[in-house]
């Protein structure tokens, strides 16, 4: 099957506005149910359908909708829409911001695709519950991008955290994490749902592994790695759109 319809999914306004201006996508407003704080911004680019979905703002806080729930209900959303109106989804993309482990080559800009998502803060230690709680799903293959694009691959671990304790250090030790980010095994898990093919593209904003607090280095590269992403994407769109999956 050759892509022609590319949903991707980014959670915060500050990493898809620098996107989807680029691009002169156009926002839907009745692509989601009114009920839900989600945005969608359609286009098309060369050949290729885009829809670009965020997760909102939170109407009590006035801030980005982030985690697991917004992520997982959005994606969901998403695809269920694009189905109902047979105009499914070839491909989903997770875009967005993560933090890359130094102990796994990442620095400052890094974009990494992902091989794999995982959790690390769903410990269930109860006999079946172990696997399912640490949810391991892998993205398809998509070795070709990134020796075109010039980026890394590695497994993202998501939690519903920005910082992390020593547990968590261990379980994303044990998940073999490249980056860490909060969304993107909710992505995947309802892109399994329909059966759509998915990876992540993550722009590194902040070391796990060094010595700065994670909070004050994501604020601080958060400009500078959207507008990697924004470099990013168009190139990863240019590249897998009239492509077969084989060939990504």
């Amino acid at each position: 099957m050759v892509i022609t319809r590319v949903l991707i999914a980014i959670a915060m306004e500050a990493e898809s506005a620098p996107f989807v201006a680029h691009l002169g996508l156009q926002p839907d407003p009745s692509f989601f149910p009114p009920q839900t704080p989600f945005n969608a911004f359609r286009g098309k680019h060369n050949s290729c359908e885009l829809t670009v979905v965020t997760n909102g703002k939170c109407s009590v806080h006035e801030v980005d909708n982030v985690g697991t729930v917004p992520a997982a209900l959005a994606t969901f959303l998403a695809l269920q829409k694009l189905n109902s109106t047979s105009e499914d989804a070839d491909l989903l993309i997770n875009a967005g911001t993560c933090g890359g482990f130094k102990r796994k080559g990442a620095e400052i800009g890094d974009v990494f695709l992902t091989t794999a998502v995982a959790n690390h803060d769903r410990r269930i230690q109860i006999p079946g519950f172990v696997e399912y709680g640490i949810g391991k799903i892998s993205s398809t293959s998509v070795e070709n991008l990134a020796n075109h694009i010039d980026a890394k691959l590695g497994v993202c671990t998501t939690s519903n955290s920005l910082d992390f304790h020593e547990v968590d250090s261990h379980h994303m030790l044990e998940n073999d994490a490249s980056v860490k980010d909060m969304e993107a095994a909710a992505i995947a898990w309802s892109a399994e749902m329909f059966g759509t093919p998915h990876f992540g593209v993550k722009v590194v904003t902040d070391i796990v592994d060094g010595d700065k607090p994670t909070q004050e280095e994501f604020l601080e590269n958060l400009g500078s790695a959207a507008k990697s992403l924004q470099e990013a994407l168009p190139k990863v769109i240019e590249f897998v759109c009239d492509k077969k999956h084989d060939e990504l």
